[in-house]
C-alpha cells in the first residue's frame, strides 16, 4: 500500500513538472533570472562609488519588470497578426510622444523621455517602440507565408521598416533606431527573401551610408548647422574610425573604456575597486558603459559569465520560435532575438572600440527602469509564445 501511495505521489510530481514545462520555457526563465541577479549585483557594486547608480531604484525597476513579464506571459499576442496599420500608427505615436506638450521631459539635455501624468515617473518611449516595431514587422512578414516571391514585395517590405527607423532617427535617437533597424532586418531575412536580394541590400546600405556621411559634411558646412547627423554623432563616428584622433574630447569616453576593460585583467579588480568607473574617469559607467564597469571589476571571467547567460537566453528563445506553430509569433520571437543580439554586440563593441559609441543600454544589466521594464516584457512575450505553442496559427 505504501509503495502504491508513493507511486501516486511521484506521478503527481511528474505531472506537475510536465505541466510547468508546458507553460514555461525553463531555459529562458533560468537565463532571465540569472541575468537579473547578475545585473542587480553589478549595479549594487556601482552604487558603492557612483552616486547616480541607485540600487533601490534598480530593484524597483526589476520588481515592476517582473510584474510586467508575468502580465505578458498571461496574454495572447497572436491577435496582433492582423493589426499592421494599427501597430504602425501606434509605433509612430510612441516614438514622437516626447514632443507632445505636457508629456515631454528633458533629461541630460535630451528630449527623449516623457513624464507620466499623475504618477510623475519618467519613461523613455523608444524602448516600447522597439517591441511595437517587432510586432509590426512580424505582422507584415507573416503575410508572405515564409516566401517573398518578387523583388517588388521585398522592396515594399524593406520600405516599411524604413518608416519606424526613420522616425526614431528624426526623433533624435540614432542608437535606438539602429536597434529597430536590426531587429526588423532579422524579421525580413526570416520571412523568405532570396539571398541575392539581401546581399544587394547590404551593399546598397553600405554605399548609401557612405554617400550620406559625405553629403552631410558638405551640407553642414554650406548651411552652417547640422542637417542629417548632429555634430556629437559625427564625432563619435570619426572617433570610431580613428580612436586616437581626439582623446581629450570626443574620444575621451572610448579611451577611458579601453583602459577600464584592459585593467580588469582575468579576474578583475574586485567589488568597489573599479578606479576608472568609480573615480569618475569613465562617464555613464553604470548605463552606457556598464560592460566596461563589469569588466574592470570582474575581469575576463565576469565578461564570459555575461556572454554565457546571454547565449543561453538567445538560443533558448530561438528554440521557442522553432516550437511555435504561428509564423507571426515565430517572427516576433526572432525579432526579439535580433534586438537582444544587437544591443549585446553594440554594448561590448563600443566598449572595446569595435563599434561606434551609442547610448544603447545593455539589457537586464544597465541602470534604468525604461529598458528594464521593456526587456522583461520581451521575456514575458517569449514565455507567452511558448505557452501558446500547439494552438492554431
Amino acid at each position: 500500500m505504501a509503495t502504491d501511495a508513493l507511486k501516486r505521489v511521484n506521478k503527481k510530481m511528474d505531472a506537475g513538472k510536465n505541466s510547468l514545462r508546458q507553460k514555461i520555457s525553463v531555459p529562458v526563465l533560468i537565463a532571465w533570472l540569472a541575468l537579473l541577479a547578475y545585473g542587480a549585483f553589478v549595479i549594487w557594486t556601482a552604487s558603492l562609488t557612483i552616486e547616480e547608480a541607485s540600487f533601490s531604484r534598480q530593484l524597483l525597476g526589476i520588481g515592476l519588470g517582473c510584474v510586467l513579464a508575468f502580465m505578458c506571459w498571461r496574454s495572447d499576442f497572436s491577435g496582433l497578426a492582423g493589426m499592421t496599420t494599427v501597430l504602425l500608427i501606434l509605433d509612430l505615436i510612441v516614438l514622437f510622444s516626447p514632443y507632445i506638450p505636457g508629456l515631454s521631459y528633458n533629461a541630460k539635455g535630451m528630449t527623449g523621455w516623457i513624464k507620466i501624468p499623475l504618477i510623475g515617473l519618467t519613461f523613455q518611449p523608444v524602448e516600447l517602440a522597439k517591441l511595437i516595431t517587432i510586432f509590426f514587422m512580424a505582422s507584415l512578414g507573416a503575410q508572405y507565408n515564409g516566401r517573398i516571391d518578387t523583388v517588388r514585395e521585398y522592396i515594399k517590405f524593406c520600405g516599411m521598416l524604413a518608416i519606424p527607423f526613420g522616425a526614431a532617427v528624426v526623433a533624435g535617437d540614432l542608437g535606438s533606431g539602429l536597434v529597430v533597424f536590426f531587429s526588423g532586418a532579422v524579421i525580413i531575412m526570416m520571412s523568405g527573401p532570396r539571398k541575392e536580394w539581401v546581399l544587394c541590400t547590404i551593399a546598397l546600405l553600405i554605399g548609401g551610408v557612405s554617400i550620406m556621411l559625405a553629403l552631410d559634411s558638405v551640407l553642414d558646412a554650406a548651411l552652417g548647422h547640422d542637417v542629417l547627423l548632429k555634430q556629437y554623432q559625427m564625432n563619435r563616428l570619426l572617433v570610431f574610425i580613428d580612436p586616437e584622433a581626439d582623446t581629450s574630447g570626443a574620444g575621451y569616453n572610448l579611451l577611458q573604456s579601453l583602459i577600464a576593460v584592459g585593467s580588469g585583467g582575468f579576474f578583475g579588480k574586485g567589488i568597489g575597486n573599479a578606479s576608472q568607473s568609480g573615480a569618475g574617469f569613465l562617464p555613464e559607467a553604470h548605463t552606457d558603459f556598464v560592460f566596461a564597469l563589469l569588466s574592470e571589476e570582474f575581469g575576463f571571467v565576469g565578461a564570459l559569465v555575461l556572454l554565457a547567460l546571454f547565449a543561453l537566453l538567445i538560443f533558448a528563445t530561438i528554440r521557442v520560435a522553432h516550437q511555435s506553430d504561428s509564423l507571426f509569433l515565430q517572427l516576433a520571437a526572432l525579432g526579439i532575438v535580433g534586438m537582444w543580439t544587437f544591443q549585446l554586440l553594440e554594448e561590448i563593441g563600443m566598449s572595446i572600440g569595435l563599434m561606434p559609441i551609442t547610448g544603447i543600454p545593455l539589457p537586464f544589466i544597465s541602470f534604468g527602469s525604461s529598458s528594464m521594464l521593456m526587456q522583461c516584457a520581451a521575456v514575458g512575450i517569449i514565455q507567452s509564445i511558448w505557452r501558446s505553442r500547439g494552438k492554431a496559427a
